[in-house]
C-alpha cells in the first residue's frame, strides 16, 4: 500500500516521523533506539533523510590543503531496507537533486526497486555549504520537477540515457515538500504555490510541509493552495522545541517565524529543561489544533527530539 493510500484510507489521522542515517564510522542502534521509543503510536511510515557529499580541506601540514569529498551521512538506501526488514514498517527514503547526477539518481531508484521500496519523497535538496547559490552536481537537475521526471520516466521503463527496461511491477509513488513560511530562494509565496501546483501536476501525490510552530501560518497556505487548485492532501511537519540556543537557530536555519506568544514563553524559561517542556506543551498544544482541522496526519521531525515526540504522541494519539 502506498503512502497516499495509507492518508486517504485511514479514519484517523496517521502517526509517522523522518530519521537521520548514521554518522559515517557509527551504527544503526541510534537509528532502532528511536523507532523503539516511538513504535507503540504505530507510525505508518518512516522518512529516511538523504545528505548529499560536501568538500572538506584537509591540512597537508606545509602550507598546502587538499580539498576531499566527504559525505558524513551516508546509507539511506541500506538503513531503509534494515527499517523495513526489521520492523516490517513502510520506509520512505528521501531523493535529492543536491549532489546527485542523473546517473546517481538512477542507480538509486535501481537499488530501491531490487528491494521492493517504492515509496519516495522528491526534494531539491539544500545547496552544498561552499556554494552561495544552489548549483547542480553535473548533469542533475535544478529543481524537484525535473527529479519527478525523470522518476516517472523510470516506472514508464525509460533510463536516463534513452534506452529502454522492462517497467516494474510496482511503480514509485512520491510525496513532495512545500512551504507554509515560503521557501528562502522563492521571490514571493505565489511562486511558491506555483512549483507546489507543477509538482502536484507533474505526479506528487502529497505534501509534507517544513516545521513551523505557528498554525496560523499553516491554515493560511492551505487555504491558498486550494484556492490554485491544489488538492493533494497536505500533512503538516512538526518539531518540538528542546533547547534555549533554539529560540536563534531555528528561525535562521529553517526560515520560520516564530509567534509571539511562544517567544514570550520562551523568555520565562531558565534551562534546556524549561526549554523542553515548554516545547511539548506547545507542540502539544499545535497538534490538537491541527488535528481539530482535521489534518490527514502528523509527520515529526525526531532528530534530537524523540523523547518530547513521545511525550507530544501520548497526549494526542
Amino acid at each position: 500500500m502506498r503512502v497516499i493510500d495509507i492518508i486517504n484510507n485511514n479514519t484517523s489521522p496517521i502517526f509517522s516521523f523522518e530519521l537521520l542515517p548514521p554518522l559515517k564510522g557509527t551504527g544503526i542502534e541510534k537509528v532502532y533506539a528511536t523507532i523503539d521509543m516511538l513504535r507503540e503510536f504505530d507510525p505508518k511510515y518512516i522518512n529516511i533523510t538523504t545528505h548529499r557529499s560536501e568538500y572538506v580541506y584537509q591540512d597537508l601540514g606545509n602550507g598546502l590543503f587538499k580539498r576531499n569529498k566527504w559525505r558524513r551521512r551516508p546509507g539511506t538506501v541500506a538503513v531503509a531496507a534494515a527499517i523495513q526488514n526489521k520492523y516490517g514498517i513502510k520506509v520512505v527514503p528521501h531523493i535529492l537533486c543536491s549532489g546527485f547526477t542523473r546517473e546517481d539518481t538512477e542507480y538509486v531508484l535501481l537499488d530501491l526497486q531490487f528491494l521492493g521500496i517504492t515509496d519516495l519523497l522528491v526534494l531539491r535538496g539544500d545547496k552544498a555549504h561552499h556554494e552561495s547559490v544552489f548549483t547542480p552536481e553535473g548533469n542533475g537537475y535544478r529543481h524537484a520537477v525535473e527529479l519527478q521526471e525523470q522518476i516517472n520516466n523510470f516506472n514508464q521503463g525509460i533510463f536516463v540515457d534513452g534506452s529502454e527496461m522492462i517497467p516494474t511491477r510496482t511503480p514509485f509513488s512520491y510525496g513532495v515538500a512545500c512551504y507554509p513560511e515560503k521557501h528562502e530562494e522563492a521571490p514571493n509565496m505565489e511562486s511558491d504555490i506555483y512549483w507546489l501546483k507543477r509538482k502536484m501536476e507533474t505526479g506528487a501525490e502529497y505534501a509534507v510541509t517544513q516545521l513551523f510552530y505557528d498554525n496560523r501560518k499553516f491554515f493560511a497556505f492551505v487555504e491558498r493552495a486550494r484556492q490554485a487548485g491544489i488538492t493533494i492532501p497536505i500533512v503538516p511537519g512538526i518539531k518540538p522545541l528542546k533547547k534555549l540556543s533554539q529560540l536563534n537557530v531555528i528561525p535562521k536555519t529553517f526560515k520560520v517565524d516564530l509567534p509571539e506568544e511562544l517567544t514570550h514563553e520562551i523568555a520565562k524559561c531558565k534551562t534546556d529543561a524549561d526549554m523542553q517542556q515548554l516545547g511539548v506543551e506547545w507542540c502539544i498544544k499545535q497538534c490538537r489544533e491541527l488535528l481539530a482541522a482535521g489534518v490527514p496526519g502528523i509527520h515529526f521531525f525526531s532528530i534530537g527530539a524523540a523523547d518530547s515526540i513521545r511525550e507530544v504522541a501520548r497526549q494526542i494519539y
